[in-house]
């Protein structure tokens, strides 16, 4: 034998530490980067584009106590601010940690036509009316996307009913303060055996519904258009914004005191 030569067990001894050493490396390399990049990826979901008001604009970011805040309305003289039917109690009280009374929530959207015992509606919505010093005046006509920036809702902006939405349309939200959009897959009805039916559900592809992300508001086409409100096989869902504010007597705010 060569003594020049290593012999075949050091070779096949090197040979596994090659391996061994090499799969060490991705075991550690994989994981940092893959949490590197969701860390940038969430930081850009999250990061303000923005300044913040006092009071801050709730519409678009999460309510405390009240998972996301839809849209302003207005209901009679009272400004509200719209809240998905699941997360709140109707004639319950909304308090800030401090104890400071925030709003009461009103009764939920509802169909009077239903089949026996169970529970229908136009959408997954209902309305807290806002005491006045948590009413942004001079912004009630914006919804805040965070990372998206602030939107305007134009002077005269009717809200989008079910008929006014397509497949393919564009959609943009806010739900859990992360900036998503993605495109309407489908737009119809939603009906289970143990929840709310709804005559309108449409959901979206290229978001993943998260807890969380219910009440959050829905912009299509850069109107405002639903309330985030199911998780449809992992796809974000939501209920059309018009048939909710309609049935609740409602008026969306598009000018900056909702005059």
């Amino acid at each position: 034998m060569d003594p020049a030569r290593p012999s075949r067990a050091r070779l096949l001894w090197r040979a596994a530490v090659r391996t061994v050493t090499v799969l060490l490396v991705i075991a550690i390399v994989v994981p940092v980067t893959w949490f590197t990049w969701l860390a940038i990826r969430d930081r850009d979901q999250t990061g303000r584009a923005t300044a913040e008001f006092q009071p801050p604009v709730w519409a678009g970011q999460d309510v405390p106590g009240a998972c996301s805040g839809g849209f302003y309305a207005r209901h009679g003289e009272a400004i509200v601010l719209t809240i998905v039917a699941h997360c709140a109690e109707p004639g319950n009280t909304l308090r800030d940690p401090g104890g400071a009374v925030i709003g009461v929530y009103g009764p939920r959207a509802e169909l009077a036509d239903c089949p026996p015992g169970r529970f229908c509606a136009p959408s997954d919505i209902l309305a807290l009316e806002l005491e006045d010093a948590w009413i942004p005046w001079g912004h009630l006509n914006l919804v805040d996307m965070g990372a998206g920036g602030y939107r305007t809702i134009q002077p005269g902006t009717k809200p989008l009913a079910c008929s006014d939405i397509r497949v393919g349309d564009r959609v943009e939200l806010d739900g859990r303060e992360h900036f998503r959009t993605g495109t309407v897959s489908s737009v119809g009805r939603y009906e289970f055996g143990t929840d709310t039916i709804f005559p309108c559900m449409v959901v979206v592809d290229g978001i993943e519904a998260v807890i969380g992300d219910s009440g959050g508001a829905v912009l299509v086409n850069g109107l405002p258009a639903g309330i985030i409100s199911r998780s449809i096989s992992g796809k974000l869902g939501f209920t059309p914004l018009a048939e909710g504010l309609e049935n609740l007597g409602l008026v969306l705010c598009t000018t900056p005191n909702c005059d």
